[in-house]
């Protein structure tokens, strides 16, 4: 991805999941801008025209954004720290799921196990690779195997979003595996 697709999806993500406000655009209630609109309020902004949100949007590897069938909406898959309702239905995840993380938050982890923070969910992936990419974004990573089976087994919902991102409200502690005892120990969670 060329340097101009890359920022144009970061301020996009910018916009369409934190601040839809910085350039005075309204999401509905399910986090969908009108893309006429979005592309006049972000003019002052950045440079942008429906060539290259398109170019955005399909070149993206993480499937951030989505637009809708009729060609006239966009939204971000997930990832939401504004109020939004994806309507995802609530599914049965696979058996196991992972999260990549960095090895500075393990303490908090093992006390708390996942925590959305910001965001609505808790996100998860269905690979080890996936779940390593995420992970090293945030420093020294360390990929945790979760015990979604077990989870949703006994009550958890977990939604699957349109990029194939998993999500939940948390993960205790007790549903976590690959949890080194230590940041030392951490390089043995990512293969």
């Amino acid at each position: 991805m060329s340097d101009t697709l890359i920022r144009t999806s970061k301020f996009l993500s910018l916009i369409l999941r934190h601040e839809p406000g910085k350039i005075g655009l309204q999401l509905d209630p399910q986090g969908w801008a009108d893309i006429d609109e979005l592309l006049r309020c972000m003019r002052p902004h950045h440079r942008i025209d429906r060539a290259l949100l398109q170019r955005v949007v399909e070149g993206n590897n993480k499937q951030r954004f989505a637009i809708s069938e009729d060609g006239r909406r966009i939204r971000a898959n997930q990832g939401h720290s504004v109020a939004v309702d994806l309507a995802l239905a609530p599914c049965e995840p696979p058996a196991q799921l992972f999260h990549g993380t960095a090895t500075r938050f393990l303490d908090s982890i093992r006390e708390q196990g996942l925590l959305r923070g910001a965001r609505h969910h808790v996100h998860l992936s269905a690979d080890r690779d996936t779940a390593t990419a995420v992970g090293r974004r945030h420093g020294k990573v360390v990929v945790l195997s979760v015990d979604a089976g077990r989870m949703h087994a006994e009550g958890h919902r977990f939604h699957r979003a349109d990029n194939g991102v998993w999500l939940t409200d948390t993960v205790p502690p007790g549903f976590l595996g690959n949890l080194p005892d230590d940041a030392e120990g951490a390089a043995s969670g990512v293969d």
